[in-house]
């Protein structure tokens, strides 16, 4: 008898200590690689003042749109164009009065070591033949899609194609710039700041492609509704607001982003 009652009263310890270690829910946030820093100081802010765990996926804004197709357990997507996120809603994954705009970036060319020659995209023209140009995948990233924009409409897309080398996403990008795989690259502002090892030798002139626009939306199979909806508020705060801004995102200022 006295085993039967130790057995129930550890059983009752056991049970109230797992309730009490019981974790908050989990949003599940993709956001384009290009948000990474900014985001990572986002997130810890966000759960400090809300009852949810992050869980943050980076990738091209293409792939993760990809995946949450094809049923990831995504709760919230950041992407960098409006593109993917058209996306989603023709997929009925997403819907306006859950969307919103919240930054935008610029984009530039950027080198391995200084090379004064190149000073616009143009320029770009005037690459030595063993020379190579880094650029995100158009079919899948963003940042990808504005330059090939920007450079088929100053007729040089197809001229440099053989000397491009095409990358996963905008921080990929960085990375083959970095360490010498590529002598250039185009990237965004906000990804080049954070590099002391590349080199700005020139900004593209936005008038060349479509505008760079972030939008983020709550995934219309969110399985957290309440918490993806308070992330896109908190994305509006102030303190979220100067941590895009700290990190080189321009942001909206019209009354629905502020």
């Amino acid at each position: 008898m006295k085993k039967r009652i130790w057995a129930a009263f550890v059983f009752l310890l056991f049970s109230a200590g797992c309730a009490g270690a019981e974790e908050k829910p989990t949003l599940t946030i993709a956001a384009a690689a290009s948000l990474t820093d900014a985001m990572e100081e986002i997130v810890p802010q966000y759960e400090d003042t809300s009852n949810f765990n992050v869980t943050l996926l980076l990738g091209s804004s293409g792939k993760l749109a990809r995946q949450i197709e094809q049923g990831a357990p995504v709760d919230v997507f950041l992407s960098a164009d409006t593109r993917w996120m058209t996306y989603l809603k023709e997929r009925a994954l997403t819907d306006d009065d859950q969307t919103t705009t919240f930054a935008e970036n610029q984009l530039v060319i950027i080198s391995h070591e200084e090379q004064p020659s190149i000073n616009s995209l143009k320029a770009l023209d005037s690459m030595a033949g063993d020379q190579t140009l880094a650029v995100g995948n158009p079919d899948s990233v963003p940042a990808g899609t504005y330059t090939k924009q920007a450079l088929e409409t100053i007729q040089l897309w197809d001229r440099l194609q053989e000397q491009m080398v095409f990358a996963g996403d905008v921080r990929q990008v960085l990375t083959y710039v970095e360490s010498g795989d590529a002598d250039y690259g185009v990237v965004y502002a906000t990804d080049a700041l954070i590099s002391d090892k590349v080199h700005v030798t020139a900004e593209v002139d936005p008038a060349l492609h479509d505008s760079i626009i972030y939008p983020a939306a709550a995934i219309t199979k969110s399985r957290t509704e309440d918490a993806a909806s308070s992330f896109l508020t908190f994305l509006s705060t102030e303190k979220a607001v100067s941590i895009l801004e700290n990190n080189g995102f321009t942001t909206l200022g019209d009354e629905k982003n502020r």
